[in-house]
């Protein structure tokens, strides 16, 4: 690697770990908030479809806006709304409305949104293509890292332990239920100071270092005739095969983990601390499995990886079918470490030789995203409406790492 691209990476590597943050407080946000606004597991899963939803809206304004002016752009404007979105828990905690944490949810998304439009294609343009997915795997397993942090760490700064209603509530606890619902509305700011605070540092950061441009953006700097998002890019098969997976493979894998602490604590029987304790491995695994993966790729073709492990995923989801409770939980950890190289490894292979159009064949993968919005609803749906066998959801994510196995065989090829 050259040395001037060292510091470039390194601070976009940091973006993968601070959105992994953000989207992986969501299951421990989705507890809380059963609590806190005293929700279902269904009706708390709309934490998911608001944060999400932001991914589906808003990546062609992005990619757009990214084109106009340049990925630094991009980054340094979503650092900041992320950041902005943070500091609104503050004034949410007063309302403690759930709909104003769904609009918070939103902001903070954009956000994120942002920064992983402009990070996955930068990565993967800082070097030789063959290496590619290999590089943003690396750089994936920042956000690998990111994800353990806020399992293991973040989610005790939330959770407290105490899982109280009206009638279970003990009669001398502090301010009665009013006392009990604004010290678990209070846990949830300090997260997001700071991770607010991290954000505002990093953009101040990225303000000050010069970026290298990479060849695509020199040869549209001048070129105000190209199209700010080009949809023609959709007639590539690979791309259009590689959107469809990402949407399966995202809603797969937050299916499994926004209802990951709700199965550990309503159906595996664990208390909180327990149940993060095993969200903090369940993320470990997702950790070494990138890390493991990226070596793995030195040798073997990254589309077979993939196949491999999807196949794996669907033996283990069928698992959690059957068994339920410990069992299906420790299937989960296997899931987990399984699922680690599918998303960097997909992204890459769509973007594939797709030149100046890889803006916009990122916008439309990020896009894909919006699986997380729908698909983990229909799992909490068919989880909730079915008590006596609520593992009969994991079908869910089960199907959706058939797609990915079939983008692995057959979908990644690349037709001119």
């Amino acid at each position: 690697m050259k040395r001037k691209l060292i510091l470039p990476l390194a601070l976009v590597f940091c973006l993968f770990f601070l959105w992994a943050i953000s989207s992986n407080l969501l299951p421990t946000m989705i507890r809380q908030l059963m609590k806190t606004c005293e929700l279902n597991a269904f009706e708390a899963s709309f934490t998911e479809t608001a944060y999400w939803l932001a991914y589906f809206i808003c990546p062609i304004p992005i990619a757009m806006f990214m084109k106009r002016y340049s990925y630094k752009a991009g980054i340094i404007f979503g650092l900041l709304l992320a950041a902005g979105g943070g500091l609104l828990f503050f004034p949410a905690a007063i309302i403690k409305e759930y709909w104003a944490y769904l609009c918070i949810f939103f902001v903070i998304a954009t956000g994120m949104c942002f920064l992983e439009t402009a990070a996955n294609p930068y990565v993967t343009a800082l070097g030789d293509s063959e290496s590619a997915p290999r590089r943003l795997n690396l750089a994936q397993s920042f956000n690998g890292l990111g994800a353990f942090v806020a399992a293991m760490f973040l989610s005790k700064l939330v959770l407290s332990g105490n899982t109280y209603t009206r009638e279970t509530l003990p009669q001398g606890f502090e301010g009665g239920w009013e006392g009990y619902i604004q010290m678990e509305t209070d846990a949830m700011k300090l997260p997001y100071l700071i991770l607010a605070a991290v954000l505002i540092i990093i953009a101040v950061m990225f303000i000050i270092v010069k970026l290298p441009k990479i060849k695509e953006e020199e040869e549209n700097l001048d070129d105000k005739s190209q199209p700010l998002i080009d949809f023609s890019v959709l007639k590539r098969s690979h791309l259009r095969w590689g959107v469809i997976a990402q949407f399966f493979y995202n809603g797969g894998q937050t299916a499994v983990n926004s209802l990951f602490l709700v199965y550990c604590c309503n159906y595996a029987g664990l208390s909180e601390s327990t149940a993060t304790t095993f969200f903090g491995l369940y993320m470990l695994a997702f950790l070494l499995g990138r890390w493991i993966g990226t070596a793995l790729m030195i040798r073997f073709k990254p589309q077979n990886m993939l196949t491999a492990y999807a196949i794996v995923n669907i033996l283990l989801c069928g698992v959690i079918m059957i068994f339920g409770g410990m069992t299906g939980l420790y299937a989960m950890l296997g899931v987990s470490f399984f699922m680690s190289i599918m998303y960097p490894t997909q992204f890459s292979l769509a973007i594939n030789g797709l030149g100046e159009q890889t803006k916009s064949g990122s916008a439309f993968l990020v896009m894909a995203i919006v699986g997380n919005a729908c698909l983990p609803q229909l799992t909490a749906f068919i989880m909730h409406h079915n008590p006596q066998i609520y593992q009969i959801a994991y079908v869910v994510p089960l199907i959706c790492f058939i797609f990915c196995a079939y983008y692995g065989w057959k979908g990644y090829k690349v037709k001119e």
